[in-house]
């Protein structure tokens, strides 16, 4: 890691607790100041890193992803609803995040067994969520999409083999299903903290991913 990377990433740390405590107090100030920053500091930290010497590749589809989740943080966080467009933005940094893990991609084999898996304990809870949704065709359909892609991102992860990168999808993924069971099927206290601490967590360990 080099000193600017390692002063981004202390940034980020202290931007995510700024907003886990503005989520935990509702104290939206603090939460339009520390949102963003974090992923802003994240891009940094990419930017700023020396990656393994496979990643070149990777980082700069990384980096895309993150602005992508960065454009989905303001539409989420905005008064206004636009969980559509917060979720077309995600969609499309899961994409890149595909993208980068298959610039340098896992064996066909790994992936088809970690599809295989993840899809397993994916699906109950995209039943359950759809099944939420029915009626609703104007969300049925990108939330189906949605999962779809951040499922095969989560199984790429984890087909690489590089354990960092895997944690780091996985605790995105759940954030995201806290996100979806929290909106959908049934609120619960935790949800907020929960889906930011798992949020910020997982996309520090797709960034640090690329040290390996």
């Amino acid at each position: 890691m080099t000193a600017p990377a390692i002063a981004f990433l202390v940034a980020a740390a202290m931007f995510a607790v700024g907003d886990w405590v503005a989520r935990a107090r509702t104290d939206v100030r603090l939460e339009y100041l520390c949102k963003p920053a974090t992923l802003v500091a994240l891009i940094g930290t990419a930017l700023a890193l020396t990656p393994a010497h496979d990643a070149g590749a990777r980082r700069s589809w990384f980096v895309v992803a993150l602005v992508c989740s960065l454009v989905g943080d303001v539409f989420l966080m905005l008064p206004k609803d636009m969980f559509v467009a917060g979720l077309a933005a995600f969609l499309v940094g899961h994409v890149c995040y595909v993208a980068g893990f298959w610039a340098h991609g896992p064996g066909a084999f790994a992936f088809a067994i970690w599809a295989v898996a993840v899809a397993v304990v994916v699906t109950p809870v995209a039943r359950r969520v759809l099944g939420a949704l029915r009626g609703r065709r104007e969300l049925a359909l990108p939330v189906a999409s949605y999962i779809v892609v951040i499922s095969v991102m989560l199984a790429t992860a984890l087909a690489t083999g590089n354990v960092v990168a895997g944690l780091g999808a996985l605790l995105f993924v759940s954030s995201d299903t806290m996100i979806a069971w929290n909106r959908f099927v049934r609120p619960f206290r935790a949800a907020d903290l929960g889906i930011m601490i798992t949020y910020h967590l997982g996309q520090a360990g797709l960034v640090l991913s690329l040290l390996h």
